[in-house]
């Protein structure tokens, strides 16, 4: 199964008629993916990465932006770590979105993700982003009594104008040769509770604990709704969604790869070629270096300066 098969039930192109509960959080396959196979085919995968990422980078016209959203504890953090393990890491930008403070709330919503988008040549991934303001943002609304907004401004309609925003900033992207691919880690209430309860047992993981996860759970069907709505209203086939299912995180993370592997194939990458005369100056330089003597190297009896060396 290529890329592409493997994705194509979890792609969102449109909003139309689509319900978040109609995706499921266990794997398609039903049976979950064994961790030693799992890891095997999963490096596969990064090599591949890693290939086209070297195209992506010589070429040096399009970037691939990935944005990985979903509940506490859904693997976004492993599925960046893991999916990118073997790609040269100097071609990946990967950013975490908290909570905007200080400067950040200075400005409009989309600002502080703007300033981090990948340039040409390079993979982008944002750790959460600007979707937050309308799922996170809408579901404890006192948050938007810090963002400064004049109260005129403020109404029922914000959302639908936020998500009108994001959409038609996502096809300013696609213009400009920014790849968009959005994934939403599905994870299921049930599997979120073993890993919250795993992460606190776990002495080296509970700093990763905060209330705040108990507090969102409290607010789950709230955030479901907020991110149904996000998905229907952004979907497009420039910049589609996929609702992966995260309760099998190896399955998840085989996904993921998939998905950037796909969006760089889409790319048609290819290394530049060089024309006649740069073609002759690499021959010339090849003869050059394949008579080249290095003073002092092949010399014997003398330093590297050249001169003869002291008994």
């Amino acid at each position: 199964m290529n890329a592409k098969e493997m994705i194509a039930p979890y792609r969102v192109e449109t909003g139309k008629g689509f319900r978040l509960k109609n995706y499921a959080a266990a794997n398609a396959i039903g049976n979950a993916i064994d961790k030693d196979k799992g890891e095997d085919l999963l490096k596969e995968c990064s090599k591949k990465l890693n290939s086209l990422q070297e195209r992506l980078h010589a070429e040096g016209r399009w970037s691939l932006l990935l944005i990985l959203q979903g509940m506490d504890a859904a693997g976004k953090d492993g599925a960046i770590k893991n999916v990118m393990s073997g790609v040269d890491p100097q071609g990946v930008d990967v950013t975490s979105f908290k909570a905007p403070a200080g400067v950040e709330l200075e400005h409009d919503f989309l600002w502080r993700c703007s300033l981090a988008m990948p340039r040409r040549g390079r993979i982008g991934i944002f750790n959460r982003s600007y979707y937050e303001e309308v799922v996170a943002v809408r579901v404890y609304q006192h948050f938007l009594d810090g963002q400064r907004l004049p109260a005129k401004i403020v109404s029922k309609r914000i959302w639908d104008e936020r998500l009108g925003d994001i959409s038609n900033y996502e096809d300013y992207l696609a213009r400009n040769g920014i790849v968009v691919r959005k994934i939403f880690l599905n994870i299921s209430p049930e599997e979120q509770k073993k890993r919250l309860l795993a992460r606190i047992e776990d002495p080296d993981k509970m700093w990763k604990f905060s209330p705040d996860d108990l507090r969102d759970r409290q607010r789950w069907p709230d955030f479901m709704a907020a991110y149904e709505a996000a998905i229907a209203a952004t979907a497009s086939k420039q910049a589609p969604w996929f609702v992966v299912p995260a309760d099998d995180k190896p399955f998840a993370r085989l996904v993921v790869a998939g998905i950037a592997m796909d969006a760089l194939e889409e790319m048609n990458l290819a290394f530049p070629t060089v024309d006649a005369q740069k073609a002759r100056d690499a021959r010339k330089a090849a003869a050059l270096l394949a008579g080249e003597t290095l003073p002092g190297r092949n010399s014997p009896g003398k330093d590297s300066s050249g001169k003869n060396r002291k008994a």
